[in-house]
């Protein structure tokens, strides 16, 4: 599979899709454009990835068979504008933007192959999460290139309900920053009772990881996984009473809930 592929805008997370991309032979870089109006920023593209960059949008699309938006919200409007009318048929459109609805999308594009992605961070290293639906007039055939694409930087999962989007936010979107706040907490908690900060650090790090791992290759239950580790009357059985204590689990669910609901506002479908 060789596409071609247009990047409109970058960042982080368009960056990892354009890394993903060529790692996994599924475009060469010939066959990239990255557009940006950022002139220090193409460089540094060009530099690093040895993809052509542009300035103009409509340049970077002409002739792609896909194209990715990776601008950010607030450029979205500008964007379409810009582009409405200039897509062909056959050329599919991937958008990563957060809140941007496919109705919207199409709408704005005047273009009715869209696909709409919730990636998330771990993408950057190939272990990401992303959860993405489509437009009704996105072929089969484009729905395997994304998910080639997608499952290039870890694995994705198809829904076709747009509603699943804003909870794939709330869980799988925002769901590294909800681990890293507890992985910071487990470091300042380690440090406090008396650990060098670099060995909490570690201690933590491969903790979470090994747990991980060993709860997907497991396949058991996450309860049967926890129970496996507490002890009647011991250590662990009195550090989730504490947990317990402080209804750990319901401010997760009040937290999953807001973002859910921070979600759907911002994509216009709260009250």
């Amino acid at each position: 599979m060789n596409m071609k592929i247009a990047f409109i805008g970058g960042g982080n997370m368009g960056e990892a899709m354009l890394l993903a991309v060529l790692d996994k032979g599924l475009a060469s870089r010939e066959a990239i454009c990255v557009s940006d109006v950022n002139q220090a920023r193409r460089e540094l593209i060009q530099q690093r990835y040895g993809v052509a960059t542009t300035d103009s949008n409509r340049q970077a699309v002409h002739g792609a068979d896909v194209v990715v938006l990776a601008i950010k919200p607030q450029n979205l409007a500008d964007v379409m504008a810009e582009l409405n009318g200039q897509l062909k048929p056959r050329q599919l459109v991937l958008s990563i933007i957060a809140g941007a609805r496919l109705a919207t999308l199409c709408a704005g594009l005047d273009h009715g192959a869209v696909v709409r992605v919730m990636p998330n961070t771990p993408a950057q290293i190939g272990e990401g999460m992303s959860v993405w639906t489509a437009a009704s007039e996105v072929a089969p055939g484009q729905k395997e290139q994304v998910a080639s694409i997608l499952g290039a930087m870890g694995r994705e999962v198809f829904v076709d309900d747009e509603k699943y989007i804003d909870m794939a936010t709330a869980v799988s979107g925002s769901g590294p920053a909800y681990v890293f706040l507890f992985m910071e907490s487990l470091v300042e908690a380690a440090v406090h009772i008396g650990l060098p900060r670099d060995m909490a650090r570690e201690m933590v790090m491969q903790t979470v990881i090994g747990s991980a791992r060993f709860a997907g290759k497991s396949g058991k239950p996450l309860a049967e996984l926890r129970k496996m580790v507490t002890s009647p009357g011991g250590t662990t059985a009195e550090a989730l009473l504490r947990l317990e204590k402080g209804d750990f689990s319901g401010l997760v669910k009040q937290a999953v809930i807001a973002a859910h609901d921070k979600a759907r506002k911002l994509g216009g479908s709260g009250d």
